[in-house]
């Protein structure tokens, strides 16, 4: 359990999920731990930024910009919205700005990055097979975008001390949902353990 079972290629891919201010303490979704988790995912960003893809949660411009049960969801959380947002919650947190360029940046509108087919099409491009997690959160966009990287066939190492949410009880839940029911195709280990193996 959490030990990698090889090393990680080079052409790995760090998937950098969500880690914007709008979940920062800032914003109207703060991930309370996010600021704890964010000096690996800074070192994890920094081993190799040219390998590194951040996606950005975009919300929509008003409610029915979106269908079905997403209009119900951001009548909810209409500051979320961004006819009454402020836009520069959007933007990743200042730590990991700077890395971009050379790293990529994805937005996206939903819970995966996986969801329009860009993501899969880059990487896949890249010569990918192999992708690092890191972001926020855990139990929300974390896990849909690995869970839809497992149907693509991808092997996923998550960075367990570079991931948050802002439900401890979730956040541990889904951890050892990874480690119990998806030991063939998910891995995790710490940021060190990551760097140690990558071979960048």
């Amino acid at each position: 359990m959490g030990e990698l079972t090889q090393e990680i290629p080079s052409q790995a891919v760090h998937l950098c999920i969500d880690m914007q201010r709008i979940f920062s303490r800032e914003g109207p979704w703060a991930t309370p731990w996010m600021e704890r988790v964010l000096p690996n995912v800074v070192d994890l960003v920094g081993c190799a930024p040219e390998r590194t893809v951040f996606t950005r949660f975009i919300t929509p411009q008003r409610p029915s910009d979106l269908p079905g049960t997403w209009v119900t969801y951001y009548k909810k959380w209409r500051e979320t919205t961004r006819e009454r947002l402020d836009p520069r919650l959007l933007n990743l947190l200042p730590e990991l700005e700077r890395f971009a360029p050379p790293a990529g940046i994805l937005d996206k509108r939903v819970y995966s990055a996986f969801a329009d087919g860009r993501l899969h099409s880059e990487l896949r491009g890249r010569g990918c097979d192999t992708l690092i997690v890191s972001g926020s959160e855990t139990d929300v966009c974390v896990l849909s975008s690995v869970l839809a990287a497992v149907d693509y066939g991808y092997r996923i190492v998550i960075a367990e001390d570079a991931v948050c949410s802002s439900s401890d009880e979730a956040h541990d839940a889904m951890l050892a949902l990874y480690r119990r029911r998806f030991d063939i195709q998910i891995e995790i280990a710490n940021t060190d353990t990551i760097i140690d193996r990558w071979r960048v």
